[in-house]
């Protein structure tokens, strides 16, 4: 089922990926930029949701669909937060705690799923709310202004951004100790 409406929008994401990048490289004025980035990303945020609704509601799951919603997640995540790095917007530090966790934990359940403990290592709600904060906080980065006139999205982004890497530390280890168990048996 590569071609089906829920796969197909998950497409999108890694098709935008270059195209939220650019926007940062066009010769629009900055807050236009960020307006624009941070509209873009809200819009293929929710197609995350979206794609996975539409597999079930259509019946069109599919183990392809399963496979590249994650990577598609990672690499949106990813090339935002490079480009924010970049900006100046996020620390490096919380940039390569993400990442790296990313890269760890996809190996780890790459692992795992070779091995047949794949449910060991499910996804688990501390990761989905490391996700959710993180959607939250890479757009308030990307607009990097006064949302409404009030709210500091800058300030309120650097604080969830720094949450969401506490997060992922924490989502991380959780993850590790649920296979140690297999890790210790697979190692003697």
């Amino acid at each position: 089922m590569f071609l089906t409406i829920p796969t197909l929008m998950t497409w999108t994401r890694i098709v935008a990926i270059p195209f939220i990048v650019a926007v940062f490289y066009s010769e629009l004025p900055m807050e236009s930029r960020n307006f624009l980035a941070t509209t873009m990303f809200v819009i293929f945020a929710i197609t995350d949701w979206l794609d996975g609704y539409l597999a079930r509601k259509l019946n069109q799951a599919s183990s392809f669909g399963a496979f590249l919603d994650p990577v598609a997640d990672k690499f949106l995540v990813c090339a935002s937060l490079l480009v924010l790095v970049h900006m100046h917007r996020v620390h490096v530090m919380v940039a390569l705690i993400i990442i790296g966790r990313e890269i760890a934990i996809s190996a780890l359940r790459e692992w795992m799923a070779q091995i047949g403990a794949s449910k060991s290592v499910a996804v688990h709600f501390v990761g989905k709310l490391k996700t959710t904060v993180q959607m939250v906080a890479i757009p308030f980065l990307l607009f990097d202004g006064f949302l409404l006139g009030v709210i500091d999205t800058h300030l309120w982004g650097t604080v969830l951004i720094w949450a969401a890497s506490i997060l992922t530390i924490w989502s991380m280890i959780y993850y590790m100790q649920k296979a140690l168990p297999e890790i210790r048996a697979r190692v003697k």
